[in-house]
């Protein structure tokens, strides 16, 4: 172990010597710090960019995406005892448990003929572009660590997000934008909140964490110069602060520093860049009726704009949360308010990037944190960690396929189980990366995305 003396020495001799040795080590601090992790590049990428449409708050798979015809006929009829006793349900513990049919009918569609809830107007027009995933299940029975657990791979709080290890595996490919970045929206149901957290990069460097942008006003708060601050005076308040940085950072090695400094730069050239990003006097009138929206208006069709708008811009993980699917009661009502918010913007990003040529080096995945219980709960249904459905697209996953299938009450997956640690290690494949060896070594131990699990589920890529 050093002594405080050689610690001493050693950071007088840097500083002395900045400009020699001090110097390399600072400038291949900054450039491991900035540069993609290309020795995780272990495969051949079909997705250059991840976008996540998340909907918080957990939508009813048997009502959207798995049709179960038992459970309608066995709708008002106790649940079988065999399904549910021992098992760990949230709010109907220790109550009646009644079947409860699904609220919409399902219909065929495509050449494909994915089924679909007829409670979606604009996602049957897909049905040929998407993956349904029918077999998802998570481990966490409650809102927060189940989001905690999709966004990060485990329950446990202060785990760097998914966004962050994509990030740090894939680096970015803006130079004026984030490369993380995160848009929410709400409406239709109970706005079950999120965390910050969900987004944080952890025990991850810190140029990692997500940045959530605001879909109204100012993307980011106080990124226009004040009054009175030219452009010019403002760069001279940034290079004055960066060389002191640099100074500090020969003296400390601190890699924080180093990203204090790039986090500094990128601020200042996002002052050009976000504000042409929002501005949407541009995108022809067609596109805005394909969405659903006049712009940036807070909603999720605006966000979903933006979002291939970021995209287009080498932003490399987007997330759009949509708060408003947890539907304790009055679920048909629900679902019909939540999916109308949702629907046609979802589908418009997938066929605005596919005639741009982008949908097939773009992932998209539609996924909450977990679904709702075949039993009722009054007019609504309760959370639901053993079976949910999910669906994917573009970036080297097939279309028009329905992967995995749940037993006939919709209870427990009965056909190829897909956990959230596959799905992330699916992602993570199709970007490029292999999940085990996509490591960061934190207090003596090797930490993944995956932790200790996770597979690739070959049989839904291209």
């Amino acid at each position: 172990m050093q002594t405080l003396d050689s610690n001493i020495c050693r950071r007088s001799f840097l500083g002395q010597t900045a400009a020699g040795l001090g110097g390399l080590a600072f400038n291949s601090l900054l450039q491991a710090e900035q540069s993609p992790k290309q020795a995780l590049m272990s495969l051949a990428p079909k997705a250059k960019r991840v976008i996540f449409l998340y909907m918080a708050g957990g939508p009813s798979h048997l009502e959207s995406f798995d049709y179960k015809p038992m459970l309608e006929k066995m709708n008002g009829q106790s649940m079988p005892d065999s399904f549910t006793k021992g098992q760990p349900i949230a709010q109907l513990q220790g109550k009646k448990l009644t079947c409860r049919g699904p609220y919409f009918k399902f219909s065929r569609h495509g050449k494909s003929g994915q089924q679909i809830s007829d409670v979606f107007k604009h996602i049957p027009k897909i049905a040929d572009d998407i993956c349904i995933i029918r077999s998802m299940h998570t481990e966490a029975i409650n809102h927060d660590p189940a989001h905690t657990f999709m966004n990060t791979g485990t329950a446990i709080s202060g785990r760097p997000a998914m966004g962050s290890w994509f990030l740090y595996g894939l680096g970015s490919e803006s130079q004026d934008l984030p490369g993380f970045l995160v848009l929410t929206s709400t409406g239709g149901g109970q706005n079950q909140p999120i965390a910050a957290r969900q987004w944080h990069n952890g025990f991850l460097p810190g140029r990692l964490q997500g940045s959530q942008f605001h879909s109204t006003g100012d993307p980011v708060l106080y990124v226009r110069n004040p009054k009175g601050v030219s452009t010019r005076s403002q760069r001279d308040v940034i290079n004055a602060s960066q060389a002191l940085n640099k100074i500090r950072a020969s003296q400390l090695e601190d890699p924080e520093i180093a990203t204090r400094i790039s986090q500094y730069e990128l601020a200042f050239r996002m002052q050009a860049s976000v504000p042409e990003l929002v501005d949407l006097s541009k995108e022809p009138k067609q596109i805005l009726n394909l969405y659903g929206t006049k712009g940036a208006d807070g909603s999720f069709a605006g966000n979903c704009l933006l979002a291939r708008r970021l995209a287009e811009r080498g932003v490399r993980f987007i997330q759009l949360y949509h708060r408003g699917w947890d539907h304790h009661s009055n679920i048909e009502k629900g679902m019909y308010s939540t999916t109308k918010l949702v629907d046609q913007g979802s589908t418009a990003l997938i066929q605005d990037l596919k005639q741009r040529g982008m949908l097939d080096e773009t992932l998209v995945v539609w996924a909450g944190e977990f679904g709702r219980t075949p039993m009722a709960q009054g007019s609504g249904r309760d959370h639901h960690m053993k079976a949910f459905s999910i669906w994917m697209a573009g970036g080297g996953v097939k279309g028009g396929v329905t992967y995995g299938e749940t037993d006939d009450f919709g209870y427990n997956p009965a056909v190829n189980k897909m956990s959230v640690h596959d799905l992330h290690a699916t992602m993570l494949s199709l970007t490029g990366m292999e999940h085990e060896k996509l490591t960061y070594r934190y207090r003596g131990r090797d930490f993944r995305l995956t932790d200790v699990k996770g597979r690739v589920v070959r049989k839904i890529l291209v």
